[in-house]
Formats: structure tokens, sequence, C-alpha cells
């Protein structure tokens, strides 16, 4: 199997769930923002619809600030930062966080998919489309939700198990040919270094001789 065989088949295992997800989310953002624009945005006679009384409802607001409208009238700084912020969480992903982990996915797959979700408004129109309204909370959309929600499974995930690495084993020791080695040493020991006699020494000079 070859190398960039291998290389192809970990992009795919590590990205397969981040980018269908991402995808999800891009389309139903944006589907229901131009549902939104349609019913009750600029133009529609009813500009808000009630779904559980005055607890949760739709209406439309132009954000040119950040999530849940704060910081308004700073889109064009907004539209850098978030490009900045979604490029360092895709490097983040590949080299740093665990990418096995199927919440880090999952985690990733919800923030690039919300996060594109608000860039192509800001490029698009010049702002993000907000349209959910739960109580006393700002104003948020699909994308904002998303983004929330993907940040949360990766904190909790990183808090609670960790950035896990696989550990390589130990190679296994030969114990029995460790055994022999130094019982050969042993054996040997005594007989290499047994100090040889002066006569014992002229007796192997004098057979040289002849």
């Amino acid at each position: 199997m070859s190398r960039r065989f291998v290389s192809t088949q970990g992009l795919k295992q590590r990205w397969s769930i981040p980018g269908i997800l991402a995808l999800i989310i891009l389309v139903s953002d944006q589907i229901s923002k131009l549902w939104i624009v349609l019913a009750i945005g600029p133009g529609a006679t009813t500009q808000q619809v009630r779904l559980f009384g005055d607890l949760v409802s739709l209406v439309y607001v132009e954000n040119t600030g950040v999530a849940f409208g704060l910081f308004p009238n700073m889109s064009q700084f907004f539209t850098v930062t978030s490009l900045l912020i979604g490029a360092g969480a895709i490097y983040a992903y590949l080299f740093y966080l665990p990418n096995h982990s199927v919440w880090v996915q999952t985690g990733m797959g919800l923030i690039l998919g919300g996060a594109l979700g608000n860039i192509i408004d800001r490029l698009r129109v010049g702002y993000v489309i907000d349209f959910l309204k739960i109580g006393w909370w700002p104003v948020f959309n699909i994308a904002d939700s998303a983004i929330t929600l993907g940040v949360s499974i990766l904190v909790l995930y990183l808090l609670i198990v960790g950035d896990t690495k696989e550990t390589k084993p130990e190679p296994p020791r030969d114990d029995a040919l460790l055994r022999d080695l130094l019982g050969q040493e042993l054996a040997s020991g005594p007989e290499t270094h047994r100090p040889i006699s002066a006569s014992a020494h002229k007796d192997k000079v004098d057979q040289r001789r002849i």
C-alpha cells in the first residue's frame, strides 16, 4: 500500500464526518434565512411570528456585529476575523486536536458549518440574518447555534477525556538470550583472566621455536 493511498484514507476518515455535518448545517442555515427574508423580512406585512407566546418567536434582524447581536456596526472587521478564526480552527484540528475522536469531528463539523453560514451572509449582503428569539436571549440563527454547540462539545471532550495519544509499546526483551549471554560471560571469565605462570610461558615459547 503506497504512502499516498494511506494519507488519502486518513484524510477521508478525519474529514468525512466534519464535511458532511458542515454541509448539512450550511444548507439548513441558508435555507432558513432565505425563508425568513421572504416571510417576515424587509417589506413583509408580518414582522414577527409567535410560536409559543412570548417565549419563542421568529423575528427578522440584520446583525452587523458578531453572534447574538454583540458589537454591532463592525461587519467588515468581523468578516476578516471570522475567516482567520475558521482557518485557525482547521489548522488546530489537523495538527493539535485529537481528530480521531468522533466527538471532536462532530464539534469541528458544527463549528465549520456555522462559521461558513455567517461568513456567506457577510460577504453576500454585508450582515448576518438572525431570526430566532427565545425569551430574553438575544436573537440568533442556526449558524450561531451550531457554533455554540460545537465549541461546547470540544471543550467538554477535552476537559473530560483529554488529548489522549497512543503510546508505542516497548519492544519485548529476550530474557532467555540475555541469561545465556551472561552465563557464557561468567563461565569464560575465570579462564580468560587466569594468570599464566613463568614456567608455562617458557614452555609455550620453546614450543613455538621448535
